[in-house]
C-alpha cells in the first residue's frame, strides 16, 4: 500500500513540475518575444511564422531616441558615405533623422519621458512607503477610536479604478495648475500607492515584538529612537517588498499619466503606444522603448530581491 502511495505521490509530483514549468514559459514567452523584436530588423518583425534566428541589430534603439521622416527617394551617395554608421542604418530604412538649423539631431523625446518616469515612480515610492509606515507603526502599537473603521476607509481609496476619478481629478488639477506637471503626478501616486503601503507595512511591524521597543523605552530610549532603531531595522523586509510594488505600479501606471499629462511631465507608458515613426507603425521601434521600460523594474527587484523573498515569508514562524 505504501508503495502504491509513494509512485503516485511520485506521478503527481512530477505533473506539478510540470505544470511549473509550463506556466514559467508562458510568462516568459512574451518577454523573450519583446527582447527579440527589439534586436530585429523592421522586415522581420511581423513575419509569419515568427523568425526566430536572425542577425541582432541596434537599429531599432537608434529610431527610439531620434526624430524621423519617411524619405521619397534614395538618398544621395555622396551624403550616405559621410553620414555616421547610425544615420546610415536609419537611411536604409527608408527614413532619415531629422535635424535643426545646426545640424544636430533631434530628439524623438522618448528619452525625457523615460527619465520623468524615474523621477515620479521613485519620488512617489519613497513618500508611499515612508508615510506608510509611520501610519502603520500608529495603528500597530497605539490603540485609537474606530481603529478598524479607519483602516477600512484608508483601503476604501483602493477600490475605484483609476479611470473612474480620473476626469474628476483632471478638473481639480485644471483649476489649480497641477496639469502636465511632476509634482501632479507625484501627488496622485502617492496617494493611489499610500492605501496599499499602510495595510502591508502593518502586518509586517505587527509581526515585530513589541517587547523589543519596551526594553529599549526602559533603557532610555524615546519612542522615535525605539522606532529608528529598532523598529525599522527589524522592518527592513517589508519595507524592501512594499517598494517593489509601489514602484511598479507607479512605474506601469497608464490611466493618470495618459490624461493628466500632454509633454513636459509625460511618461513612458502613454508615450510608447502611440506611433513612434512615420508612415506606418514600427513594431521594432516599439518593442525597443518597452524592452528599455522593463530594466529598471527588473534592476531594482533584483537588487532586492533577498529583502523581497524575506519579506513574503516575514512572520510565517511564529515562536
Amino acid at each position: 500500500m505504501s508503495a502504491v502511495t509513494s509512485n503516485r505521490q511520485r506521478i503527481w509530483n512530477r505533473v506539478l513540475v510540470a505544470l511549473i514549468f509550463l506556466l514559467v514559459v508562458i510568462y516568459l514567452l512574451p518577454l523573450y518575444w519583446i527582447s527579440s523584436t527589439a534586436f530585429k530588423p523592421r522586415s522581420l518583425a511581423t513575419t509569419v511564422p515568427p523568425t526566430v534566428i536572425f542577425q541582432p541589430e541596434v537599429t531599432p534603439f537608434v529610431k527610439l531616441f531620434t526624430a524621423r521622416v519617411q524619405m521619397r527617394g534614395d538618398v544621395e551617395p555622396e551624403i550616405y558615405d559621410k553620414a555616421p554608421w547610425y544615420e546610415k542604418r536609419v537611411f536604409d530604412s527608408g527614413e532619415r533623422i531629422i535635424k535643426d538649423a545646426n545640424g544636430k539631431l533631434e530628439s524623438s523625446g522618448y528619452l525625457s519621458r523615460f527619465l520623468n518616469s524615474i523621477i515620479i515612480a521613485v519620488t512617489s515610492t519613497f513618500l508611499a512607503v515612508a508615510m506608510g509606515t509611520l501610519t502603520a507603526y500608529g495603528f500597530s502599537r497605539f490603540k485609537l477610536p474606530g481603529e478598524q473603521d479607519w483602516l477600512f476607509f484608508i483601503l476604501s481609496t483602493r477600490m475605484l479604478p483609476p479611470v473612474v476619478v480620473a476626469i474628476p481629478m483632471f478638473l481639480m488639477y485644471r483649476t489649480v495648475g497641477l496639469v502636465d506637471s511632476h509634482l501632479g503626478l507625484i501627488i496622485l501616486y502617492t496617494a493611489f500607492n499610500l492605501s496599499f503601503s499602510v495595510w502591508l507595512m502593518k502586518g509586517f511591524i505587527d509581526e515585530i515584538p513589541i517587547e523589543y521597543e519596551e526594553a529599549a523605552l526602559v533603557d532610555g530610549y524615546t519612542r522615535l529612537q525605539a522606532f529608528f532603531k529598532i523598529v525599522l531595522p527589524q522592518a527592513a523586509t517589508g519595507i524592501a517588498a512594499t517598494a517593489v510594488f509601489c514602484f511598479i505600479t507607479a512605474w506601469n501606471e497608464y490611466a493618470f499619466a495618459l490624461m493628466m499629462t500632454n509633454s513636459k511631465a509625460q511618461t513612458a507608458p502613454p508615450y510608447i503606444p502611440s506611433q513612434l515613426g512615420s508612415g506606418l507603425t514600427d513594431w521594432t521601434v516599439i518593442a525597443a522603448g518597452t524592452f528599455l521600460f522593463l530594466v529598471p523594474v527588473a534592476v531594482f527587484t533584483f537588487l532586492l530581491r533577498k529583502h523581497l523573498l524575506r519579506g513574503v515569508t516575514f512572520g510565517a514562524i511564529r515562536k
